[in-house]
């Protein structure tokens, strides 16, 4: 049997297991918020950058703390380095909370190994400031060069994390705390999961309690009690729901090669042959050589060799419905290359054949 050279993922049916709400869904509106800033870091061993902003951003440092530059004077400091920085504010963090923040060089630094992250304001997408972030980056990287020009380079120096580097200043305010409703959000959309989690929260709660508002949220009737709201969320999100099987789908990662299939493609009658046309041109040069004390000259004259092969595959013929297993198999007999396999599936699905969204990425 020819062995599939494509790499061929594929996803077996198991039993559906149930899961908790927690793990499919989340409550509207309880979410991360993306935070960025901009900032120096310092300390370095002349691995830093040589930009401009990066000496305008410590002549604006310096003339916070009363120090003036004189007009057109260029720091060429080698030891500091623009950065952007950027953080996830977690739903309900607080102020006085700590979070990681990751340092990312923006200039031509050669490194950010061994710096420290001045004060730097993070600031939300509303502009407001959010967190403070600074400290003693850890750089995972690692570059050294000799002066001819060698250089080795081990991870990526120019990028750093400061564990819990920046405090956080305010909250953001989430609908949580508002109504008397809560609102669940499936993970990924999709109208029997949706209405199996709407029954079996009435089913523990009551009737009435759940309602799906489409293939994606479910509103759920809560207490306006703030603490009885928390206890209401925390027995919602520990039940268990069977989600639904997704829908059947062939995906075609056409740059690695890689096709996955699930459980749920099928496949009406059909047949498919398959055969490759292969042409092989070898060039075998010939060198013709005069007589000795003759007046000619050596001439190579090109001589070239064609050959056409092309395989005898026999057709094979798909029967109604068939599963996964027997596609796979199918296609391994005919000895199908990874071009050929997308071609097949391809033809199916133009064909009508293929039950199942055939998607190209």
């Amino acid at each position: 049997m020819n062995k599939l050279l494509i790499g061929l993922l594929l996803l077996i049916s198991w039993p559906a297991q149930a899961e908790r709400i927690k793990d499919i869904a989340s409550i509207n509106g309880v979410r991360t918020n993306q935070l960025v800033g901009y900032g120096l870091v310092v300390g370095l061993d002349k691995s830093g950058d040589k930009t401009e902003f990066t000496g305008q951003t410590l002549r604006n440092l310096m003339g916070k703390y009363g120090l003036t530059l004189p007009p057109g004077e260029d720091p060429k400091a080698k030891n500091i380095a623009a950065v952007s920085v950027h953080a996830d504010l977690p739903a309900f963090a607080k102020p006085g909370q700590k979070i990681d923040v990751t340092v990312s060089s923006i200039g031509d630094a050669k490194s950010l190994r061994g710096g420290s992250l001045l004060m730097s304001p993070l600031r939300g997408a509303d502009g407001k400031v959010y967190a403070v972030a600074q400290g003693n980056l850890v750089v995972n990287g690692l570059s050294a060069g000799g002066q001819d020009g060698s250089k080795i380079t081990v991870n990526n120096p120019l990028v750093g994390r400061i564990p819990n580097g920046a405090t956080v200043e305010q909250s953001v305010p989430t609908p949580f705390e508002q109504g008397n409703e809560l609102v669940f959000n499936l993970n990924t959309a999709d109208f029997t999961t949706a209405n199996r989690m709407v029954e079996s929260i009435n089913k523990t709660l009551g009737a009435g309690t759940a309602m799906a508002r489409d293939a994606t949220s479910v509103s759920v009737r809560a207490p306006a009690d703030l603490n009885q709201k928390v206890n209401f969320a925390s027995v919602l999100e520990n039940l268990e729901v069977i989600p639904d099987d997704a829908p059947a789908k062939v995906i075609i990662n056409s740059r690695t090669g890689t096709v996955i299939i699930n459980s749920k493609v099928k496949v009406q009658p059909a047949a498919v042959s398959h055969g490759s046309l292969t042409v092989t041109i070898s060039e075998n040069p010939q060198v013709s050589q005069p007589g000795p004390l003759s007046a000619g000259e050596t001439v190579v004259t090109p001589q070239s060799n064609v050959e056409v092969k092309e395989e005898k595959n026999h057709m094979f013929v798909f029967n109604p419905g068939v599963s996964l297993d027997e596609i796979v198999q199918a296609v391994n007999n005919v000895g199908a290359a990874p071009s050929d396999l997308v071609a097949i599936l391809e033809a199916l699905k133009s064909a009508g054949a293929l039950r199942a969204e055939l998607m190209v990425i």
